[in-house]
């Protein structure tokens, strides 16, 4: 651990880690992110970053079950043979790459876009870490990105940080008209070193 052994503290920041998954990354499945591998490298810096720094790490995942029923409509015939992707208990539902949950992260399921659609987030985040500014890393940047980055500024978080490099889209051009949408709604975005500056 990169941590001393010891819990973080209340921290006035969270880095929240979204569906870093190896169906969202390998490129047979049929939810990959074409950008998705080129950023993976930077979601594990800002995760080792997040921990020396003792910012909470909180990893929002996929996870659904075999049936398919708790899919968006649109995806449901992913799921005719009882092996979607990211279904609960399968390697496309696993953390991608070195990534790993340590023993002072938090790990919140969903099943729609946004992080906050029927999690217990915004409680977790407020009430239990006095969380005031969530930071995003993952993909993609148009769906789940955008989605938990507008509910975040919907709950009054006071700043809401979008990791450009430690994000992926479809393509270039995707990322960065979203990303040029979500800094109109008062987002910040920066880098992963941006974030930290000076830290490796």
């Amino acid at each position: 651990m990169n941590r001393d052994d010891e819990p973080p503290t209340k921290s006035a920041s969270a880095l929240l880690v979204i569906d870093a998954q190896k169906g969202f990354f390998d490129v047979d499945s049929p939810l990959c992110v074409r950008g998705a591998n080129a950023c993976l490298s930077k979601i594990e810096d800002a995760v080792r970053i997040a921990r020396r720094q003792h910012v909470p790490v909180v990893w929002i995942v996929r996870e659904h079950d075999p049936t398919g029923c708790d899919v968006e409509r649109y995806r449901r015939h992913l799921y005719v043979d009882g092996n979607g992707p990211c279904t609960r208990g399968t390697e496309s539902a696993e953390l991608v790459g070195s990534l790993t949950i340590e023993e002072y992260d938090h790990k919140i399921v969903k099943t729609r876009f946004s992080g906050f659609h029927h999690t217990h987030l915004e409680h977790l985040l407020k009430d239990g870490l006095g969380v005031e500014h969530v930071v995003l890393a993952g993909v993609q940047t148009p769906n789940c990105i955008r989605a938990t980055a507008m509910d975040a500024i919907a709950m009054d978080f006071k700043q809401v940080t979008i990791l450009e490099d430690a994000t992926a889209s479809a393509s270039d051009a995707v990322q960065h008209a979203n990303l040029d949408d979500l800094r109109n709604m008062g987002c910040v975005t920066k880098t992963v070193l941006g974030w930290f500056p000076g830290t490796k």
